[in-house]
């Protein structure tokens, strides 16, 4: 296919087209995840590897690693570290063996410890408590009192009466909520988006497609009063829904198709769990019962070849193949489903107890060894043979198999308290029990264990724990699910530290709100798709996103209260899929292992074998909605890399918005932008003639969803007249690009 360059007319179009653009001037500052990776990965290798020669007690080479200001004035030699720059670090070298330092020198760490060490200081090295990584107090107490229950996430769920606003109460109860907090201020809410604004707001919130211009045209032009709710159960009812939805969840879940580190196998059948996922929100599932079928799918009555899938989410996460140490690597693959079941279901940041008593929340070292206990049944990974397949995965009575979970039987070893998280010193034995803190008391905590049968597959705990995790009674469980869907409706969640509800995170915004959500949740059935249309009705949702109010702009520049909808980028994803249908080559077909995007030489380089475990598909496959791109782990796809997709390797929450110069890049001139471009160029031939002004015009409506300006039609058509001189189709692949690189293309308003 023939390339489409870059000529200067172009570059001066775009400046013309572009307009205002959007920036982020944030600072990237240490988050609650990052403060969770170093204690569950960094903290338990200084502590057992480290302290010993330079610790409190002993400075080796005047040397103390037990402080992030001490790591940064270093010794004898200098600084230890150079803060996000590994390369140059002295600590780095060492434990790589690099030069005159070996550290430790008696035996140089694992693989995985290294890759701690490394990343934390590629992160800039967060220590919590060092004042840089949050501002929480650390505990000062040991035991749970009914004081650290009353903490604001660990309270029972209380559904609270609807405010009051000006004398009249609102009739969407969130907009009741939302303007109650407002009039504090003396604001209000801006005015309403106009309707096409609005249609493709939602459009992309539900489905993650723009709308055709016919769908904007039949939205815009009906007078019915109940159209827009009209438009939103459409949009629910279709299958690019679960699709949308789905990925979102993938996100919270780690989803990755391949174990990790160097050989980086495939897990096979895992992209099983990630169609089982899209049919649940299609089939608005429960989400007590989506609970129940990911934690313990193998153990509740109905067993269903859904059920079993859906185990597999203790599966996905990173696996090492060859562990330094065997005994220490099972229960960092436990820490691993422990932590992301407590994350992603409860929104508490529990793997910080494992080496020790929560530094924040009130949780115990027995709190979480008490949890693993619930998981210490389950038959660790292991690579797939004969040998293994009867452990690794299930057949399902459709056919095929599934990535699922195994127990080794009715009977479980014991569970003991790891001394600073090491399997070579065991401590205290406990038993199966809640956090306490969120349960009425210590005893409440300790639930009766079931008596499994002599020929039982598995020790039934895991229902045990699906079924506290998914009680109305929990007080986290609704409040973190329905946190999630607001964050992506607005962009930002009422508590904008989505998977930590703990002193270390954000607290929320409107608690009431939060909590009358939470209280509608449970008491609906737990069913996701009404709370969408909840949310999707409120004049709080349906407001303009432009900041005109100055006053507001001075009171709340952050918009914490609301006060308009916040201007978003589209995610990696759907700007791929927004390309895609546009230029009227998106294939909708769904499910399946997944497809290959064509990678560059230098891409594959970077592997130890150069193309290993990456497939070739052909177009048509290639030109599927992007959640169906096979996840591996090493091997990240540049379009989706440079818009921060998910990494794999961890739960992500919320994703980070960059704006950096690769985006730009790889818009203009990346092989996928100009094949999709020149596809571009022919739709627009076929449904428009050659004629410039109703080229641009449609080009406009198919990805902007709106007619030209007058001035934006006559430079537009200007140009493609200018350049068509030598190929009409090349030079309305230009313009197309010119399009497709706009703001208003990536950015929902």
């Amino acid at each position: 296919m023939r390339s489409v360059p870059i000529s200067k007319r172009f570059i001066s179009v775009v400046a013309l087209l572009l307009g205002a653009g959007v920036s982020c001037a944030d600072e990237l500052q240490p988050t609650p995840e990052q403060a969770r990776f170093f204690e569950t990965q960094v903290r338990p290798v200084l502590a057992n590897q480290c302290y010993r020669c330079h610790g409190p007690k002993k400075q080796r080479g005047e040397l103390r690693l037990d402080s992030r200001a001490a790591i940064l004035k270093g010794g004898s030699l200098g600084p230890a570290v150079v803060a996000g720059n590994p390369a140059d670090s002295r600590l780095i070298k060492a434990i790589h063996y690099q030069g005159d330092l070996e550290m430790p020198p008696d035996k140089k760490l694992g693989k995985r410890e290294i890759a701690a060490l490394t990343e934390w200081v590629k992160q800039g090295l967060p220590w919590p408590g060092s004042g840089k990584v949050d501002s929480a107090t650390p505990r000062s107490g040991k035991k749970i009192t009914d004081e650290d229950r009353q903490f604001w996430s660990f309270r029972p769920i209380r559904r609270p009466a609807l405010p009051m606003v000006d004398g009249v109460r609102p009739s969407q109860p969130i907009d009741a909520f939302v303007l109650h907090k407002l009039r504090d201020k003396g604001l209000t809410l801006s005015p309403p988006a106009s309707r096409r604004e609005l249609v493709r707001r939602v459009y992309f919130d539900l489905i993650g497609l723009p709308p055709a211009p016919e769908e904007v045209d039949a939205y815009v032009t009906d007078s019915r009063p109940d159209a827009y709710e009209r438009l939103i159960d459409r949009l629910l009812a279709m299958p690019q829904y679960g699709e949308r939805w789905g990925r979102h969840w993938l996100d919270v879940v780690r989803f990755g198709q391949t174990n990790g580190y160097e050989r980086d196998d495939e897990k096979p059948h895992s992209w099983r769990y990630r169609d089982y996922v899209i049919r649940a929100f299609n089939e608005a599932r429960p989400f007590d019962r989506f609970i129940r079928e990911n934690l313990a799918g193998d153990e509740i009555d109905h067993v269903t070849d859904d059920t079993l899938t859906a185990t597999a989410f203790y599966r996905l996460g990173v696996w090492d193949d060859e562990p330094d140490d065997a005994r220490q690597a099972q229960f960092d693959e436990l820490d691993d489903m422990l932590s992301t079941t407590s994350s992603a279901f409860l929104g508490l940041t529990l793997g910080c107890a494992r080496c020790h008593d929560h530094k924040f929340d009130p949780i115990e070292q027995e709190d979480y060894y008490g949890m693993l206990a619930f998981l210490r049944n389950i038959r660790p990974y292991a690579k797939p043979d004969q040998n293994s397949d009867k452990v690794m995965f299930a057949r399902l009575k459709g056919g095929g198999q599934t990535l699922a979970v195994h127990e080794f039987g009715p009977k479980a070893a014991p569970t003991q308290v790891l001394v600073r998280g090491s399997a070579a010193t065991p401590g205290k034995e406990v038993v199966p029990r809640f956090v306490q803190v969120l349960c009425a008391s210590a005893e409440a905590a300790e639930p009766r264990l079931p008596t499994a049968a002599r020929d039982a597959k598995s020790t039934g705990r895991r229902r045990l724990l699906a079924d506290w995790i998914a009680s109305p009674a929990n007080p986290l469980t609704a409040r973190v699910l329905v946190n999630r869907l607001w964050h992506h409706h607005f962009g930002r969640g009422i508590v904008a530290t989505p998977s930590d509800f703990g002193k270390t995170g954000l607290p929320p915004s409107h608690p009431e709100l939060l909590d009358w959500l939470a209280s509608e949740f449970i008491a609906g059935g737990w069913r996701i798709k009404p709370l969408h249309r909840r949310i999707l009705l409120s004049e709080t949702y349906r407001q303009s996103s432009r900041a005109g109010d100055e006053r507001a702009m001075r009171v709340d520049p952050g918009n914490a209260l609301l006060w308009r909808q916040n201007l978003r980028r589209l995610e990696a994803e759907a700007i791929r899929d927004a390309i895609l249908a546009v230029s009227g080559e998106l294939n909708l077909a769904m499910g399946g292992r997944g497809f290959f995007p064509t990678l560059p030489r230098e891409v594959l380089a970077t592997q130890s074998k150069p193309g290993n475990g990456w497939g070739h598909s052909p177009p048509r496959e290639q030109a599927r909605r992007s959640v169906y791109i096979f996840v591996k782990r090493t091997l990240g796809v540049p379009f989706l890399e440079s818009f921060d997709v998910a990494s794999p390797d961890t739960s992500t929450p919320s994703r980070a918005v960059t704006t950096i110069a690769p985006q730009a890049l790889i818009l203009l001139n990346s092989q996928f932008m100009e094949e999709q471009s020149l596809a571009c160029a022919e739709r627009l031939l076929r449904e428009t003639g050659t004629e410039p002004e109703g080229n641009v015009a449609r080009m406009f409506r198919l990805a902007l969803g709106r007619q030209p300006t007058p001035r934006e039609l006559e430079i537009a058509a200007g140009f493609v007249r200018r350049e068509r001189a030598g190929d009409r189709r090349l030079a309305l692949a230009r313009l197309c690009k010119i399009v497709l690189n706009l703001n208003e293309m990536i950015y929902i308003d």
